[in-house]
């Protein structure tokens, strides 16, 4: 059985060695799927963590100096409002993530930082793995009044957000697709730590703890 907290069996993620970008779920790797392999397949093994590697690999127990900053904006311009913010314990680091709900990489990032605790975590609705993810988006954004029960339902218990009603502003959505657009953002999850650091993909529960330590500092 695999213990709580464990990338699934297979994954490489969250190894120190492994790059992040491929513990990412990018549209891409599903428009690369071979005719004889149906894209729902390989939909299920973004969602378990397991696309296979294709870069090379670096060996360190630090993060220093491995991810750059955002371009052109501070991490406190971000347009928080159009986030879905959630505060464990004292809440006083910051993250932002750009996540697809039906990416399991996301998942294990929003877990992770749970555990970490005392972080607010803004996470930026960015649905990249077609129209289930984008229906999933809607109904989270526009489900209810607390978004972030709704998001932690979804993301810790499979609970499925309520259906959105009709006429829910989306506007934000839209934003955040054209920011992530700007950012360069093409997969999920995304990372934005609070001195700016961005990394395109999940990376190790200990390199998130240091990147919050120099975020704050």
């Amino acid at each position: 059985m695999r213990r709580p907290g464990a990338w699934p069996e297979g994954s490489r993620c969250g190894r120190e060695n492994h790059p992040p970008k491929r513990c990412m779920c990018r549209p891409s790797d599903l428009l690369k799927a071979p005719v004889n392999l149906r894209r729902e397949l390989l939909l299920t093994a973004c969602a378990l963590g397991m696309l296979p590697s294709a870069f090379a690999q670096r060996r360190s127990d630090s993060v220093e100096g491995r991810f750059g900053k955002l371009d052109g904006m501070r991490f406190d311009q971000l347009p928080f409002q159009d986030a879905i913010k959630v505060v464990h314990g004292d809440g006083k680091r910051q993250i932002a993530v750009f996540s697809d709900p039906n990416c399991g990489h996301c998942k294990r990032v929003d877990k992770d930082l749970k555990a970490l605790g005392n972080v607010t975590v803004h996470v930026f609705l960015y649905p990249v793995l077609g129209e289930d993810s984008s229906a999933k988006a809607r109904n989270l954004w526009c489900g209810g009044r607390d978004r972030a029960a709704a998001w932690e339902a979804w993301i810790e218990k499979g609970a499925e957000p309520a259906s959105s009603a009709g006429g829910c502003d989306t506007s934000a959505l839209q934003r955040n697709a054209a920011l992530g657009r700007r950012l360069g953002i093409r997969g999920t999850p995304a990372l934005v730590f609070g001195d700016g650091t961005f990394v395109p993909g999940a990376i190790p529960v200990r390199w998130i703890e240091q990147l919050l330590a120099t975020g704050r500092s």
